[in-house]
């Protein structure tokens, strides 16, 4: 038999035993009705249709003679994931985290028959991450991620759905209940430590650093600022993220910019309309204009200015920072600066912090952008001195 094709359709064939019209879809006979007549085309399409949502993949049987391997399911899972967890064009960091979970549970249980995992062999599972040093949220959460494999394989008729509805009773790891370590709180970082790291910091990464504080926003926001999304208009400005974490959800995101901000922001958004504010490459031209200008070597001798610059680096700088960068640039800056190693995500925290106990808990839930009050408790620290002078006076 002859290899189909990739993207070929296979056709429809007139079986003369029987009468009727047959394709073969991954090796299995589908009958579509009596050969000729209109019913048996629609359900030739149907049958196709079907097969190609399904990735090519055979129909479960079940008996589950046909039920692919866990290897299989995971390929397909991902290749799905790859395609569905995406924004602005790219794959999310979702698609990294499944690809971790599904890579787990093939290494133990890879070749056995995706309708052989259940409930016990995810809980083994749950075991090995925790051998591997994840903490509790990162265990769950992934556990989470490997069910939703299998129910997305029983959508797609890969997976039978007891199997799914099986791995759905497993629940997650209780803290104190189990051997998994707990993650550390992220806590606010004190304005010593930022103060330290921001001398050690290139201009345009010490200015995001800067308004990210000011304006607890994320770090994913504070490398997208663009001169055409901020509203300057008013005594508070107003900056719309053209993307932002909840954006999927139809959800809006305004990030207010007051005066102290405004001055850190001012000077970038003299610039094009659509051009990011916080441009890597304009921080390494001025950073070689920095080292020209020191420069002791006469003009004359040694290398000239550009001359020694490669023409295909193999690493240009983007038009724009990303989180991993900034945080990069942050983390050496306090090494150099001999200051606790702190991440951007902690400037939220101490926006949050700063504001709760300023404003109250419904204000910092605004100016963060949260939908419930319970995730602003996560970012804000708990103000003890509060409770406590609440105390003196009523306990």
């Amino acid at each position: 038999m002859a290899r189909l094709k990739h993207g070929s359709v296979p056709g429809i064939r007139h079986h003369k035993p029987t009468g009727k019209a047959v394709v073969t879809l991954s090796g299995q006979d589908f009958y579509c009705g009596t050969w000729g007549t209109k019913t048996a085309l629609a359900e030739y399409d149907r049958r196709v249709a079907e097969w190609f949502a399904r990735g090519r993949r055979p129909v479960v049987q079940d008996d589950g003679q046909v039920e692919l391997t866990l290897v299989e399911l995971g390929a397909a899972y991902k290749k799905f994931a790859k395609t569905y967890y995406r924004k602005n064009g790219k794959a999310t960091n979702e698609v990294t985290t499944i690809v971790r979970a599904v890579q787990v549970v093939c290494e133990m249980y890879g070749r056995e028959s995706a309708g052989s995992f259940g409930p016990l062999r995810l809980q083994a599972v749950q075991q090995r991450m925790m051998q591997l040093g994840w903490c509790r949220m990162q265990i769950n959460k992934q556990s989470g991620r490997i069910v939703r494999m299998f129910r997305w394989g029983v959508k797609q008729e890969l997976v039978r759905p007891d199997v799914a509805a099986a791995l759905r009773e497993v629940g997650g790891l209780h803290k104190g209940r189990t051997e998994a370590r707990e993650s550390a709180p992220v806590l606010p970082v004190d304005e010593g430590t930022i103060q330290a790291t921001l001398h050690h910091l290139p201009p345009i990464v010490a200015d995001m650093v800067r308004l990210q504080r000011l304006t607890g926003c994320r770090p994913e926001e504070v490398c997208l600022v663009r001169p055409y999304d901020v509203d300057t208009i008013g005594e508070v400005w107003a900056y719309r993220p053209h993307s932002h974490k909840t954006s999927h959800h139809g959800r809006e995101r305004v990030i207010f910019i007051g005066p102290k901000g405004q001055d850190v922001l001012r000077p970038y958004l003299l610039r094009d309309k659509q051009a990011y504010c916080f441009d890597p490459s304009e921080g390494e031209r001025k950073r070689r204009q920095a080292a020209h200008d020191a420069r002791v070597t006469p003009i004359t001798s040694g290398n000239g200015p550009g001359t020694n610059v490669k023409t295909k680096p193999k690493r240009a700088p983007r038009d724009r920072y990303d989180t991993w960068s900034y945080g990069r640039a942050i983390r050496r800056a306090a090494k150099l600066a001999e200051v606790e190693t702190w991440s951007p995500n902690r400037l939220r925290h101490s926006a949050a912090t700063e504001i709760r106990k300023r404003f109250g808990l419904e204000a910092a839930q605004v100016a963060l952008g949260h939908a419930a009050a319970d995730v602003t408790q996560i970012y804000a620290e708990r103000d003890m001195t509060k409770a406590a002078a609440i105390m003196a006076q009523v306990g």
